[in-house]
């Protein structure tokens, strides 16, 4: 087993289920079409990395999907938030030996393999990394070790997320490291930005 481990927490891909904020301007077909794309952009820029990996599914486990064949191990998510969800898959990641684990979504199409091995070389000596984005949650959290305070008393998917992580951080005296800001692509005004994705919807 590797030392580093690379989590990502995706939605089933079904109609009406996800980029719903989105789907209410698009429509559901055109915001999975969009959504899928950014799992095919996740994918490319995580199937290289050097660490293991895992995908975590928000409702139930297919057989012989993409992420699989990529050599992804497979998860469910579980908890009552976000929040619990992802310090569930943190807490499972320290338990099982990794010493730095990095969670990631599938929402940043400005995502690359940079920012996940910037965080993974941080991890070496800082305890918290986080990558903010633009619309005030973050694209990428990484530790060095499991700090379930991180992801309690959350208002999750509004613009404090950020802000309030980071008072945590502050609050617990961890040393921290921040990458870039990135943009979600979360509403149609965030897709306008994105010619080659807004031409194939």
């Amino acid at each position: 087993m590797k030392k580093e481990l690379l989590i990502l927490f995706i939605r089933n891909p079904r109609l009406g289920k996800v980029k719903t904020r989105l789907a209410a301007s698009i429509g559901n077909e055109k915001a999975l079409r969009i959504y899928q794309l950014l799992l095919d952009h996740t994918l490319k820029i995580t199937q290289k990395s050097d660490a293991d990996k895992v995908v975590y599914y928000a409702d139930f486990i297919p057989a012989n999907d993409a992420w699989q064949k990529a050599g992804f191990k497979q998860a469910i998510q579980t908890g009552s938030d976000l929040g619990e969800r992802m310090s569930n898959a943190f807490r499972s990641a320290f338990i099982r030996g990794y010493e730095r684990v990095v969670l990631i979504g599938s929402d940043c199409y400005e995502l690359t393999e940079k920012e996940i091995q910037e965080a993974f070389e941080q991890l070496v000596q800082k305890q918290v990394v986080i990558g903010p984005a633009t619309d005030g949650g973050y694209y990428l959290a990484g530790l060095s070790e499991h700090v379930p305070a991180l992801f309690q008393n959350k208002a999750w998917s509004t613009p404090s997320v950020f802000k309030d992580t980071l008072g945590d951080i502050e609050k617990l005296a961890l040393t921290f490291h921040l990458l870039t800001e990135l943009p979600d692509i979360d509403e149609l005004n965030d897709l306008l930005k994105y010619d080659d994705l807004f031409a194939l919807m």
